[in-house]
């Protein structure tokens, strides 16, 4: 077994090279205090203001002073540029999480001419969940692909959880889950799932109610969305993103 000053030194030496391009280094000091916080911090980072460094605990944002003296949570904003930097920053968190499901461990009902797809954490007996999946013709013919997490709110091992299962268990994973939504019985199954990591990564990226909408920026759309409503989220959403997006430069030909 590591001696603890051995394991200590272990962890700060890998908190010293997560820091990003504009930064050589974190701080041996910062990386030393984020080991006294008694905090599951996941990620240091330097940030564009001087001396001050964020910390990336779940799907929380926190900022400290180089000096340990103050911890700081809230949202940073450049003035000069007016981009919320603590949003983008829980964006880009949003979506690495879900991209780490692979496609074959989720539920997806694809639109033909697919213009925007959405990552949707469901609970099959939730009320709004329920509406968002009888709308889904509507959100297909919109060209929005809605692709399927199970968040059983009542947890794991509850009803709607062995619901969750049932259906994935099922040979035909989308008719079952229709029906399971409308609220018509469908046979006990089990089988190797991902159910349970499902909710566990809902539950580290903060969902606490269902249907919780991620869209391809790693936006947050709490709540259900008529289809019309959701398209113009996501058609607002894109472009912002689009003009975010930094200029190509020419290539002058000679």
């Amino acid at each position: 077994m590591l001696s603890k000053n051995i394991l200590k030194s272990l962890v700060i030496a890998s908190l010293l090279v997560m820091a990003p391009a504009q930064a050589t280094e974190i701080p041996k000091e910062v990386a030393e205090l984020v080991q006294n916080l008694g905090v599951s911090v996941e990620n240091v980072r330097s940030t564009p203001a001087n001396g001050l460094y964020e910390l990336q605990a779940g799907n929380q944002i926190f900022y400290i002073t180089q000096d340990g003296k103050y911890l700081l949570t809230g949202h940073m904003l450049d003035m000069t540029t007016k981009e919320n930097l603590t949003d983008t920053r829980m964006k880009g968190i949003r979506l690495d999480a879900i991209k780490s499901v692979s496609d074959d461990q989720l539920i997806s009902f694809k639109a033909e001419g697919e213009k925007h797809q959405v990552t949707v954490f469901t609970d099959i007996d939730c009320g709004y969940c329920r509406k968002l999946h009888s709308e889904l013709d509507g959100y297909n013919e919109l060209g929005i692909s809605i692709n399927y997490l199970f968040f059983p709110r009542t947890g794991l091992g509850s009803e709607s959880y062995n619901k969750a299962v049932s259906v994935w268990c099922n040979e035909d994973r989308h008719t079952a889950l229709t029906k399971a939504k409308a609220g018509e019985s469908l046979p006990v199954k089990n089988c190797n799932n991902p159910v349970a990591d499902h909710y566990q990564l809902g539950t580290e990226m903060g969902v606490t109610g269902t249907p919780y909408i991620v869209t391809e920026q790693g936006d947050l759309l709490p709540g259900y969305l008529p289809p019309a409503k959701l398209k113009q989220e996501l058609d607002k959403s894109a472009a912002v993103a689009a003009e975010s997006k930094p200029a190509k430069k020419e290539v002058s030909k000679r």
